[in-house]
């Protein structure tokens, strides 16, 4: 025989289930801005129906349903999406890196423009043409100097802003270095929590929307590969255990996360300091389950994937034993043309002569290094009449070496490859601008894709309030329908208990 309060008992189940599920949506409701919350829903499933079996199990006419539970509290999230944005990110991460230290180097560089070293070259040459028809015009000597200090100053001018990036870039790798870490510990933490919650039968979404937030954070350093451990015990099927996280590397994998454990990573050769350390590798350091793994070499990092890669790219690396990045090479081209500039100038202003009663100087220059350091020497600053612009001695009015001079701007240098000293100026420039302009199309494109990923994930993952007020609106109705249920019920049994059997009363 079926229970008497049998339908008090569904009833008040229908109850629980649906204030479960206003619960909840009053939850996604509260978190529609949260960044990285992914909407929740309760997984109702009709409770055992009665009878049950047993040899023992009463007869009845049919199976009666016993009402409904709340199996589980699910967040909606596509596994596949997921994976698809953290490769776009990494790409972006790289690209978009990328084109900002290009954008500072030509901000650096600004040509074409009316400041930049070719005005500043032209300039020079013509104040060598002015001095070639007015050799003894103290003034027009005066701006040749002045015009000469001009070129230097813009060549030390550039070696030094670049530098500075350059040494800006390499503290930005040690931030991102030590970000990338405190992720690691941050998931590994979580991690540990979720392998205390899981076990008891409980869903710890808010805990799993946390991590993701960490994980799309760090693939924009590195691509990684993320793997799932069930936690054991009472954990539901739908459980997404702990994650284990690795590095993607051309040689495997490389383990940082597994569990509560977190590796500890290191970019070696970058210490704090502002002298140029060329990037060499990162050690990962094992902790406990993270096996950490081989240094990770700059050949082993996957080409155009990630932010640290490209900050290593622009900064500069040691590769092979040969130090390259865009950086450095732009630094050594400036060198390389400063140093083909001077020491051209010096040799043709040594063939010349000075005014009448002056001592003959043969170097207008003077480097150690070429860019950073060049500069015209200070006794030609102190008295310009030291300026070899005779191509014989004791003529004041000869001319004729200054015009050599100025047409050393056509004269083809071997150190520079059979280039003129502004067309290879102009050819790194406009390499740049190249380079600038891919890295610009790139980041533009990976931006584009990333944000059509997100739109995606987004529309299914996240908090839509239109359909969470129909959601709200159907589970009131429901529990308002139990409650009636309720009380149909009550009144159904008030009548058997307190008005049968009172006939005659």
């Amino acid at each position: 025989m079926r229970s008497t309060f049998m339908g008090l008992e569904a009833s008040k189940r229908g109850l629980f289930t649906q204030q479960s599920a206003l619960y909840t949506t009053g939850h996604n409701i509260s978190n529609a801005n949260t960044l990285g919350y992914s909407r929740q829903r309760v997984n109702m499933e009709a409770t055992l129906g009665y009878p049950g079996t047993g040899l023992n199990a009463p007869k009845t006419p049919g199976h009666i349903g016993t009402g409904v539970q709340a199996q589980s509290v699910q967040r909606i999230r596509d596994a596949f999406i997921d994976r698809q944005y953290r490769q776009e990110s990494n790409k972006l991460g790289y690209w978009e890196s990328r084109s900002q230290a290009i954008t500072q180097m030509e901000d650096i560089m600004a040509e074409p423009s009316e400041f930049g070293l070719n005005e500043s070259l032209n300039q020079f040459w013509k104040s060598l043409q002015d001095l070639s028809t007015n050799p003894e015009n103290a003034g027009t000597r005066k701006v040749v100097v002045q015009r000469g200090i001009a070129v230097a100053e813009s060549f030390n001018y550039m070696h030094k802003q670049l530098s500075d990036i350059q040494g800006n870039l390499k503290n930005e790798i040690l931030v991102s270095t030590k970000d990338v870490n405190s992720i690691l510990k941050q998931i590994a933490s979580i991690n540990e929590q979720i392998q205390q919650i899981e076990p008891n039968g409980y869903m710890p979404n808010d805990l799993y929307d946390t991590r993701d937030v960490l994980l799309d954070e760090l693939s924009q350093y590195f691509p990684i590969e993320v793997e799932y451990t069930k936690s054991g015990g009472n954990s539901l099927p739908i459980a997404e255990g702990t994650v284990k996280i690795s590095i993607k590397t051309n040689g495997g994998l490389v383990e940082v996360v597994d569990g509560k454990d977190a590796a500890s990573i290191t970019a070696v050769g970058m210490n704090d300091n502002t002298n140029f350390e060329p990037f060499t590798q990162f050690t990962v350091a094992a902790n406990g389950n993270a096996a950490g793994g081989p240094p990770i070499n700059y050949s082993d990092l996957e080409k155009s994937k990630g932010k640290l890669l490209s900050l290593i790219d622009s900064y500069g690396y040691t590769n092979g034993g040969t130090t390259t990045g865009y950086y450095p090479e732009m630094l050594t081209n400036l060198d390389k043309m400063a140093k083909a500039f001077a020491e051209e100038f010096n040799k043709i202003h040594a063939n010349g002569n000075p005014l009448p009663g002056k001592t003959k100087e043969n170097d207008f220059f003077e480097f150690t290094n070429g860019a950073s350091d060049i500069k015209v020497r200070d006794i030609f600053e102190t008295d310009p009449g030291l300026i070899n612009a005779s191509s014989s001695p004791d003529e004041e009015g000869n001319g004729g070496n200054s015009l050599l001079l100025s047409n050393m701007k056509f004269n083809s240098l071997t150190g520079l490859g059979g280039a003129t000293v502004q067309t290879f100026y102009q050819s790194i420039i406009g390499q740049m601008g190249v380079d600038g302009e891919q890295a610009a199309r790139l980041q533009y494109n990976s931006a584009t894709i990333k944000l059509t990923v997100e739109n995606n994930r987004a529309s299914f993952s996240s908090v839509s309030l239109d359909e969470e007020m129909t959601n709200m609106i159907t589970f009131q109705q429901a529990y308002n329908a139990n409650a009636r249920m309720i009380t149909v019920i009550d009144e159904t049994l008030d009548k058997i208990i307190n008005g049968m059997g009172r006939v005659g009363l």
